[in-house]
């Protein structure tokens, strides 16, 4: 008999879960075996991660539909029924594309899904394909559990569920979202309108002396990309001049590089709280001079991961990072252009023309006027609520704190953009929580978009039953 402690996942005996597990952790590699790189190359992967998705939820009884909006892009969507009073949906939003993965870096084939001492390798192992293979596994668990009580899961209320349940799988996140869900929110919004969305990239503990701090994400920066044309003069490499384009660029790239002053907003104000709650010592210390404005991330760094104090100082500020630079045609040709594109993530409360103004400023007055500055992307940053007592996140939360007592779940944001930003326009709050427990030195951060790209299989066994209570949870 299994001892019933209050969660829905305590409804599901030992055997059931490991046959889950087995059945998620096969649906990740197969998954990870279609390589659906974005830039497409050519165009295909991602409508194969579609296709295979429907196959999945089609043979849980499960409608899917695929929406194909160019030859090759395919995103999948589908819905299970609740009884209809609990209020809106819960959306469980993924995406099916990856970046690029050069095989001759990795200890791995990136696309194998290989499984080498409890950690199962690939592009998308986190990024986002664990995810998207557990939300896939809990509506399989939900399918089935209608059919064990003689309901039809593609038209019946799924029994104790008062919300619907939406799936929706994406193209296109890796390059904007705009073929993937941006094109949805516009044209079929019905399939991701809720009353709140499960995301990419949170959950994950970190691991902070004894303790496990649960970083769940509520709001994402802002993204502005700016393409600067430096104009300088031609001319021949071998009487070199000041006004070579590439020098204008390179002054420009030291000039930009300079970080911006530290401001906290609200939802790094709540997460540097609740972390220095629960810690103390050195660590301690250190988080409370970053709160006060006087502290350095760099200490930080060497007593948690280098990644991750990097990643609280970027939340901390607007950034500004030069990433591109076109310029020359030839050795012994002075250019007399040069190209650069910056990457700038902004705070809330920090607006797209402050941005331009700021870069202006840095680039000072003559540089500025031999320099044209186009803006390339624009998305505000997005906040969601997380002191809302009928809302997501209590149960996110507590759902935590149920499988890890000595969990210490925070609001966070990303200091990246996610598909989130397109669920704005329909008011739709998203939050990341892609639950792992991984061990301790595991550093999932440095794992997106990086080399040997894995995700732990206790990770994923933990993981699972905890996305499972926070869906039946919010919807029952």
């Amino acid at each position: 008999m299994i001892e019933q402690s209050g969660r829905p996942s305590d409804g599901i005996d030992e055997p059931g879960w490991v046959a889950a597990h087995d059945r998620l952790v096969e649906s990740l590699r197969d998954l990870i075996r279609i390589p659906s790189i974005n830039p497409p190359d050519p165009p295909g992967g991602e409508l194969d991660a579609a296709r295979y998705i429907a196959g999945v939820l089609e043979d849980a009884g499960v409608p899917a539909s695929i929406h194909e909006p160019v030859p090759g892009r395919g995103s999948v969507t589908g819905r299970l029924r609740g009884d209809g009073t609990g209020g809106e949906p819960l959306l469980l939003l993924s995406h099916l594309d990856v970046v690029p993965a050069p095989p001759e870096r990795w200890t791995h084939d990136p696309f194998a899904g290989e499984i080498d001492d409890g950690w199962l390798y690939g592009r998308g192992a986190v990024d986002m394909k664990d995810l998207l293979a557990m939300e896939l596994e809990v509506v399989r668990l939900l399918a089935a559990e209608a059919r064990a009580a003689g309901r039809d899961p593609a038209s019946d209320p799924i029994p104790g569920l008062r919300r619907d349940v939406l799936f929706a799988s994406t193209a296109d996140e890796e390059a904007g979202g705009f073929v993937g869900a941006g094109w949805l929110a516009l044209e079929h919004p019905d399939t991701l309108r809720a009353a709140a969305a499960i995301n990419e990239a949170g959950a994950v503990a970190v691991h902070v002396g004894e303790r496990r701090i649960y970083p769940i994400a509520v709001g994402e920066k802002g993204v502005t990309v700016y393409r600067l044309t430096f104009h300088g003069v031609w001319g021949h490499g071998s009487m070199p001049r000041p006004d070579n384009a590439l020098l204008l660029a390179a002054e420009a790239v030291a000039r930009l590089a300079v970080p911006t002053p530290a401001r906290l907003t609200p939802v790094m104000r709540a997460f540097l709280d609740g972390a220095i709650e629960a810690t103390d010592g050195e660590a301690r210390g250190l988080l409370q001079a970053l709160a006060a404005g006087a502290g350095d991330p760099g200490a930080l760094a060497a007593l948690c991961s280098p990644v991750y104090a990097r990643a609280l100082d970027a939340l901390m500020r607007d950034t500004l990072s030069p990433n591109v630079l076109h310029g020359g045609v030839k050795y012994n040709v002075i250019p007399g252009e040069a190209v650069l594109d910056i990457d700038v993530r902004r705070l809330p409360g920090s607006s797209e023309p402050a941005m331009e103004a700021l870069v202006r400023e840095r680039l000072g007055p003559e540089l500025a006027a031999v320099t044209d500055i186009e803006l390339v992307v624009a998305s505000d940053a997005v906040v969601a609520p997380y002191d809302d007592p009928g809302g997501l996140f209590p149960v996110l939360e507590s759902v935590v704190r149920e499988h890890d007592p000595g969990a210490i779940p925070l609001p966070f944001m990303l200091p990246f953009g996610t598909d989130a930003k397109h669920l704005l326009e329909l008011g739709v709050p998203s939050y990341g929580f892609s639950p792992l427990r991984q061990p301790p030195g595991e550093t999932y951060l440095d794992r997106y978009h990086g080399v040997d790209e894995r995700v732990s299989l206790d990770g994923l066994r933990w993981g699972l039953p905890v996305l499972y209570d926070a869906v039946r949870r919010f919807c029952g």
